[in-house]
């Protein structure tokens, strides 16, 4: 028997139009004091005042955060914690982007044990129950609501690092997509390219050696049956709905397609982790002060093409899975022609095609690969061996937006000789 899976999720996903009307009952099942962790954007919405109403008819006493910054620099976190400190809150729910719900995180972990943030830097650092947590994202993109991590902006040591524990999945996912018709067509676009990025590296990062202990031993375990299961619908329903709910926020079909697309990614990465496109967007974030998710899918062409020796066979499946190529098409077709695609995709909506495009000055590219190997968890998991000579071909070409020079004597038009 050679088939392992593994996943870890909330106790609860509730998906679907109108299941932001819940988040009182759930609320109430695991508390009377509720923290919220938003924006000011969200807590000026109609939608956010509706949810507050339902909190309150629910019996739930809140205390709204709404000071939450883009990348969840530290001192937002500490601020939080220090203006919640009198009102001893029993559960927390994070309403808004990856940075909301990643606040309302690392704040439940500070609430329940003390310390320093730097305490729970890396994997199994939390070293038991959080305060219980709820998610009710407003984009479709990071898929925080389900995953074991969360990333914060560490200024003093330069860097954005994760802390990365089974504890901080939220005990309840509440994705309602009529939250996430109001995202304005970048947004989108950033959100919906993070969540494909999410469900690629996922689907070909590397299947670790099936041992008893590696769920006990990794946050993170690489590529499984059940992670691979989650990835392909990732794939399938961003690849349908990114540029219709891109061109058309109103699209109610294509809204609700991509928000399943980044919660189904979300479960996918949060168990089988992500790769060589998170690493190296971790310095480049830092010197750019650019979104995430514009940066990893700038990236992940380039990551892809260098990776595609390694994964041909996946990317050829994924690559059917949306539709390319014809049933005579080799895998090595194939896998070019998804390659291809996401760049195509990508493009389509908007995401910067190289990085200098992003605003990554040239001489900053040899600070972008001798860091990106900091990020141990994710180095390990890409598919082909990374090092720094590897980081540097990855970062040039990117820089350079030229996929060519990563081509193993192949070539990049393959599908011509279809």
């Amino acid at each position: 028997m050679t088939i392992f899976g593994a996943m870890r999720l909330p106790r609860s996903v509730l998906f679907g139009a109108g299941q932001r009307r819940a988040i009182g009952s759930v609320t109430a099942s695991l508390g009377r004091r509720a923290l919220i962790c938003t924006d000011a954007r969200l807590s000026a919405d109609p939608a956010f005042r509706t949810m507050l109403a339902d909190l309150a008819a629910a019996g739930v006493e809140t205390h709204v955060y709404d000071q939450t910054q883009p990348d969840l620099p530290i001192e937002s976190i500490l601020e939080c914690v220090a203006r919640v400190s009198d009102f001893a809150p029993d559960v927390v729910l994070g309403i808004g982007g990856g940075s909301c719900m990643d606040l309302s995180k690392v704040v439940a972990v500070l609430l329940a044990h003390g310390g320093q943030i730097s305490d729970y830097y890396g994997e199994f650092k939390v070293p038991g129950p959080v305060l219980p947590l709820v998610a009710v994202p407003t984009t479709a993109g990071t898929g925080s609501e389900v995953t074991p991590v969360a990333v914060v902006a560490d200024k003093e040591r330069g860097i954005k690092i994760g802390i990365a524990s089974p504890h901080l999945i939220p005990v309840a996912a509440i994705c309602d997509p009529e939250l996430t018709t109001t995202c304005p067509p970048a947004l989108t676009a950033c959100s919906g390219a993070d969540a494909m990025t999410h469900a690629v590296e996922a689907f070909t990062t590397l299947a670790r050696p099936i041992d008893a202990m590696l769920t006990q031993e990794h946050v993170f375990v690489g590529k499984n049956a059940l992670s691979d299961h989650f990835a392909r619908l990732a794939v399938k329903s961003i690849w349908d709905s990114l540029k219709p709910a891109y061109d058309d926020g109103s699209n109610a079909a294509a809204r609700e397609e991509l928000m399943l697309g980044a919660l189904a990614a979300g479960c996918a990465f949060g168990t089988a982790g992500t790769a060589a496109a998170h690493a190296l967007q971790y310095p480049v974030g830092n010197l750019t002060h650019t979104a995430h998710g514009d940066g990893v899918a700038t990236l992940l062409p380039f990551v892809m093409q260098f990776n595609r020796p390694a994964c041909t066979p996946a990317f050829a499946e994924l690559a059917r899975i949306v539709g390319l190529g014809t049933p005579e098409s080799s895998e090595e077709i194939l896998s070019q022609l998804f390659i291809d695609g996401i760049a195509a995709l990508f493009a389509s909506v908007g995401i910067p095609k190289s990085l200098e495009q992003l605003g990554l000055a040239e001489d900053q590219q040899e600070f972008v690969a001798e860091n990106s190997l900091l990020a141990g968890r994710l180095i390990k998991n890409n598919p082909r061996p990374l090092d720094l000579d590897a980081m540097r071909r990855i970062t040039r070409a990117a820089f350079a937006g030229d996929r060519e020079r990563l081509l193993d004597g192949v070539n990049l038009n393959l599908q011509k000789a279809d």
